[in-house]
């Protein structure tokens, strides 16, 4: 072993989670739906003061089966699911139009919590997507405008250029469309809450979905041993 590596895992082992005093769950009060429960947990997260509590990892399937994860934004969490969005044409993109299934990770070390979503994924209407553009900041629309997401770029100084046009374009378009930009919303067939515990006694509350006569939603829950 070099000492590089050593130095790496003696950083690494000294490490500790949850240096916080962790919130109680009783899964027993929990509701009957994960809903409410994450919009609950999400303000509570936002009240701890987690940074960027609205981020999640995002999994999706490529062609020859292997998952691939990256970060993104939540933008809403409703009825229908929870909805993220990005170009029809990136490396996400293309993964969900030919495997509709993902699976969402939300992670608030600020108290000990994730949240997990998995579920069939449908992309929402053009109107919807160019409204949800146009409710982001001059940024996340010059970001889109710059286009090419998940593309081989041939130098940083490209990058610039490119981006310094879209932000020039953004500021002086801010209605400008970007046909490629698609809002999806991940329906969830199951969604997991996981409080930590310090004595490693973590609750694990699990929301299954089954379908009722009429396509009503059931959910059970289930405890899950940690």
């Amino acid at each position: 072993m070099t000492d590089a590596h050593q130095s790496f895992l003696d950083l690494l082992h000294a490490q500790r989670v949850w240096d916080v005093e962790l919130p109680g769950f009783d899964p027993d009060a929990a509701p009957p739906a994960p809903l409410p429960l994450f919009h609950s947990w999400f303000a509570e997260a936002v009240a701890a003061g987690q940074v960027e509590p609205h981020t999640m990892s995002l999994a999706t399937v490529d062609d020859e089966g292997r998952p691939d994860v990256r970060t993104v934004m939540l933008h809403d969490a409703d009825e229908r699911g929870w909805h993220f969005a990005t170009h029809r044409t990136s490396a996400k993109g293309h993964q969900l139009a030919a495997r509709p299934y993902a699976a969402l990770g939300f992670y608030w070390p600020a108290q000990g919590r994730q949240v997990r979503v998995r579920g069939p994924v449908t992309e929402c209407a053009p109107a919807e997507s160019r409204a949800d553009l146009r409710a982001r900041s001059t940024g996340a629309l010059a970001s889109a405008l710059t286009g090419s997401q998940s593309e081989v770029l041939g130098s940083r100084e490209e990058l610039v250029r490119t981006a310094d046009a879209a932000w020039e374009r953004a500021r002086a378009e801010p209605d400008a469309e970007v046909a490629s930009w698609t809002r999806y919303v991940a329906e969830p067939r199951e969604v997991e809450f996981f409080q930590g515990d310090a004595a490693r006694r973590h609750i694990r509350l699990r929301y299954r979905r089954t379908d009722a006569a009429g396509g009503d939603a059931v959910w059970v829950r289930e405890l899950l041993w940690p």
